[in-house]
């Protein structure tokens, strides 16, 4: 059930940096909110792994922390490389 709610903070964070973010027009919308969704499940299933409380707060922090950074990072990345392959793109065309 805890993972349930790790996720939907992880959706929460996607959308977050989606549309606080530039390049929002430059990926799907669904593109981030499935990337925080992803870090933050992955993450809590690596820190119950390695025998974190789930009970515990840190597990919470890290959690939520880790998809927010893994969020915003991707869509920075994401953005300005495709906006630099679509121009490149536009060049050779010569458009």
């Amino acid at each position: 059930m805890e993972l349930l709610f790790v996720m939907l903070f992880g959706i929460a964070a996607g959308l977050a940096a989606r549309y606080a973010l530039p390049w929002r027009l430059q990926h799907g919308s669904m593109l981030v909110p499935a990337i925080g969704t992803i870090s933050a499940a992955v993450v809590w299933l690596a820190l119950t792994w390695l025998g974190w409380a789930w009970d515990g707060g840190w597990i919470w922090v890290v959690s939520i922390a880790a998809s927010v950074v893994v969020s915003v990072g991707l869509d920075l990345l994401i953005g300005t490389m495709r906006n630099a392959k679509d121009a490149a793109m536009l060049t050779s065309l010569g458009a």
